[in-house]
């Protein structure tokens, strides 16, 4: 009886090995490369990137494939600026196209990560964590025809009535970063001013506003003494007419960094992957909801180089010891809660 119950042990534990082993397909086999990529992926082209697996069984060729945009503002905002593009990629693909709006660079991250979510435009700074969390592929940026990028930069901004002329002056201060993983909003200040001889959450108080437009609103209803915050979402805000560009400063600017990425999951069928790539660098902006509200910085999709366009960011986040890890997706959780704090 002992015997029996050992065999049929061994047989239960072999066969959750293998399925687990399936399931997991970086880890059934010897993975010669990962790089800071999560352990259920693997890098073995060396490109920074989850490996396609080259197990068909393996690939997400859905009837329906899910869209999303970078909760870095309110994403329903988005949902029709975006509808031509859905469309479009629905036409190259054969396939339904819908509309998620995530509430947080979590959610998001974590929709990819479970298969949820399909193709999708992540922030610069949350890029990284799409990157090495949830498989994603980058595969383009808004840009020009030329094949320029304008990306955008890191604005330090105060109330136009402020005594803070300099990143020095933000000692003593009351300073909203936008969240955890933001690259503008939280991972490039604490970088770059700690250069400048300014330690937020040191020199300064740190407040988490949950995102880029609470930290502007915040700074011209002088909630906060300043904050540092994307370029190109205080433009749009401005352009909007949500307040007045002569109610702010700004008093110190960073080097350009990409932009928003666009791509796909990385077990998404290699045909599929193909034709949403496609999808993105033949869409036509002309009298689109992408033209009326970024058609002042780009006028079409460019392919991009994760490894070369996103050095400068994850040299940032390196900078700031960031690991792509669950925990780290836990601190991504975080934002979350920040945003639901300050409604």
């Amino acid at each position: 009886m002992t015997r029996q119950k050992l065999f049929f042990g061994m047989i239960v534990f072999a066969s959750f090995a293998m399925l687990w082993g399936l399931s997991n397909p970086a880890t059934a086999a010897e993975c010669k490369n990962r790089g800071d990529l999560d352990t259920r992926y693997c890098d073995d082209n060396g490109d920074l990137l989850a490996d396609t697996p080259t197990d068909s069984s393996q690939w997400l060729d859905p009837d329906t494939l899910v869209f999303s945009y970078t909760a870095v503002e309110d994403p329903s905002v988005y949902e029709n600026v975006f509808k031509e593009l859905m469309d479009h990629i629905a036409k190259k693909t054969g396939k339904q196209v819908k509309w998620y709006g995530p509430e947080s660079y979590a959610a998001q991250v974590e929709a990819m990560r479970s298969g949820r979510l399909h193709i999708s435009g992540f922030a610069a700074g949350a890029t990284v964590y799409g990157v090495n969390l949830a498989g994603f592929h980058p595969a383009a940026m808004m840009g020009n025809k030329d094949g320029t990028f304008r990306g955008y930069r890191l604005w330090l901004i105060t109330h136009k009535d402020s005594d803070i002329k300099t990143v020095q002056d933000l000692k003593g201060r009351k300073v909203a970063h936008v969240t955890p993983s933001s690259n503008s909003g939280n991972q490039a200040p604490r970088a770059l001013f700690k250069d400048m001889g300014i330690v937020p959450d040191v020199d300064y108080t740190v407040i988490y506003s949950g995102k880029h437009d609470n930290s502007i609103m915040g700074v011209v209803n002088r909630d906060y003494d300043a904050a540092p915050v994307a370029s190109t979402v205080m433009q749009r805000m401005i352009e909007r007419g949500m307040f007045e560009q002569s109610e702010v400063r700004i008093i110190w600017e960073s080097d350009q960094f990409p932009g928003t990425s666009y791509g796909y999951i990385y077990n998404l069928a290699p045909q599929l992957q193909k034709q949403v790539s496609e999808a993105f660098l033949t869409f036509d902006w002309t009298g689109t909801g992408l033209a009326q509200d970024f058609g002042k910085r780009a006028d079409c999709f460019i392919a991009v180089d994760y490894a070369k366009h996103w050095k400068v960011i994850r040299t940032i986040q390196k900078d700031n010891n960031v690991v792509y890890t669950q925990e780290a997706l836990k601190e991504l959780k975080a934002e979350k809660a920040a945003k639901k704090k300050k409604k």
